[in-house]
């Protein structure tokens, strides 16, 4: 089983391809360098299947890992997984980084919470737990601090993460700290996926973006401006 996997949520990118019949399965990696996707992102697939002497056609897959993480990344990533899943009629994939993340945490079976940082105070958490080789999804969230404390209190697990600013904040629950996930890091859970025939529909695809609605917002916002207002009374 061929796979091409693309993972563009953080400041970067990166790209793999896999083999199922290889060992190791990844066989070929490729980085972009932050804030260049729009304009190198094609270029680097075409050069990264080139050099594997295949043709998209030939995939058996294409995993795109659909957030979260930086918007403009997801987006440009999700985006040209489906273009190039429809164009070449290939099988579609998609992985949250946030599962991607709880399985780099080595350990025995369990819950693990993945913790990545959503930017203004807020969190993304990812509860997952781990059993008989497999994993399965409790929630996935975006969380304010407050909260993101109380659910790791409330389910007890391993945590997770992959930047400093994130451990930090959580350091009374010793979190386990491992590197930036990749696009090779999400082919274990791909892999899954393309025998269980978990394919997402190309048409409907959405990134995970994991944003609170904007009712929920605007809620929040006025409560904090009548609490401002209260205040200078």
């Amino acid at each position: 089983m061929k796979m091409l996997l693309m993972d563009l949520c953080g400041v970067g990118g990166s790209l793999a391809l896999a083999d199922s019949g290889r060992e190791p399965a990844v066989f070929a990696q490729s980085t972009l360098a932050p804030r260049s996707a729009a304009a190198t992102l094609l270029p680097a697939v075409r050069t990264l299947l080139e050099e594997a002497k295949l043709s998209v056609g030939e995939l058996d897959a294409i995993t795109v890992v659909h957030g979260p993480g930086s918007f403009t990344g997801v987006r440009i990533g999700v985006s040209a997984a489906k273009g190039l899943s429809e164009g070449a009629e290939v099988p579609l994939i998609a992985i949250s980084r946030l599962a991607v993340l709880a399985s780099l945490c080595p350990g025995p079976a369990g819950r693990v919470h993945a913790v990545l940082d959503a930017g203004r105070g807020e969190f993304y958490l990812g509860s997952y737990v781990h059993a008989d080789n497999a994993w399965s999804c409790e929630r996935e969230v975006l969380a304010t601090r407050t909260e993101l404390t109380a659910a790791l209190a409330d389910a007890p697990g391993m945590v997770c993460v992959c930047e400093a600013k994130v451990g930090d904040a959580l350091v009374e629950f010793v979190p386990l700290a491992v590197a930036e996930p990749t696009a090779a890091d999400a082919f274990a859970l791909a892999a899954t996926a393309f025998a269980a025939g978990k394919f997402a529909d190309a048409a409907a695809l959405d990134a995970n973006y994991l944003r609170r609605a904007d009712a929920e917002m605007l809620v929040k916002q006025k409560a904090a401006m009548a609490a401002r207002q209260a205040e200078r009374r």
